[in-house]
């Protein structure tokens, strides 16, 4: 019995390896649809400052790694992005750490984060490590033979610098977003990865949607609630 159901585990990891549909001309592999579709289901539960969007963003995570290695996979899709796959790994290790602070501060409200404004000394700290990230990532991407080095190193280090705003409650991880997903759509679309770059474009519009979002709750507890009796004199 074990022999049987062993075949067909191989069958079936077989399918999800190698299954893909033709368009314009390309093969567009079934994992890069899905996982792409996973990740803008976190990006809408993250906007609802739902702690769900940690694990569902994970399953996404370990997709998309499999698609960027392309040719290690030995897939229809053999062009090998190593930061976006690197950015996969970091992404489920980042995503373990806003999980935990998520749930951790959720308390009894279903929302878990306050959105704010990083300080002077934040920013100035976060500014320091993505330009020491970005050097050092394109120095290691330029010698693993990445395709586009100096976006795919931006890319990189920018998500991760979001996925970390993200879990502080950074309202400028919604910015930082937007300015990964110019970079990314024009190397996407020149290296054939068509879902993920039109993703990227939706990613663009929906941050800009997710940034006002959390800026309006933001600006609402700064202002606090109301005061009764100045209604009532009103």
């Amino acid at each position: 019995m074990a022999a049987p159901a062993l075949t067909c585990g191989r069958t079936a990891m077989g399918w999800l390896l190698d299954a893909h549909v033709h368009v314009l001309g390309a093969d567009v592999l079934w994992r890069e649809i899905i996982g792409n579709g996973i990740g803008l289901a976190s990006a809408v539960l993250g906007m609802g400052r739902r702690t769900a969007a940690w694990p569902v963003g994970m399953i996404a995570n370990v997709l998309l790694f499999t698609v960027f290695l392309g040719g290690v996979f030995a897939t229809p899709q053999d062009t090998d992005l190593y930061g976006q796959a690197g950015r996969q790994v970091l992404f489920f290790a980042v995503s373990a750490y806003g999980w935990w602070r998520w749930h951790r501060n959720r308390g009894t409200d279903a929302v878990a984060v306050s959105p704010r404004w990083a300080t002077g000394r934040e920013r100035l700290t976060l500014a320091l490590a993505t330009a020491a990230g970005v050097l050092v990532a394109w120095w290691a991407l330029t010698r693993l033979g990445s395709f586009g080095p100096l976006a795919d190193a931006w890319i990189f280090v920018g998500s991760m610098l979001a996925t970390y705003g993200m879990a502080r409650g950074y309202l400028e991880f919604w910015l930082v977003w937007v300015a990964v997903d110019a970079v990314g759509v024009p190397l996407l679309l020149r290296a054939g990865y068509y879902p993920s770059a039109l993703l990227y474009v939706v990613y663009g519009v929906f941050c800009v949607w997710g940034f006002v979002t959390w800026l309006r709750v933001h600006r609402s507890a700064v202002r606090g609630p109301a005061d009764p009796s100045l209604e009532a004199v009103g």
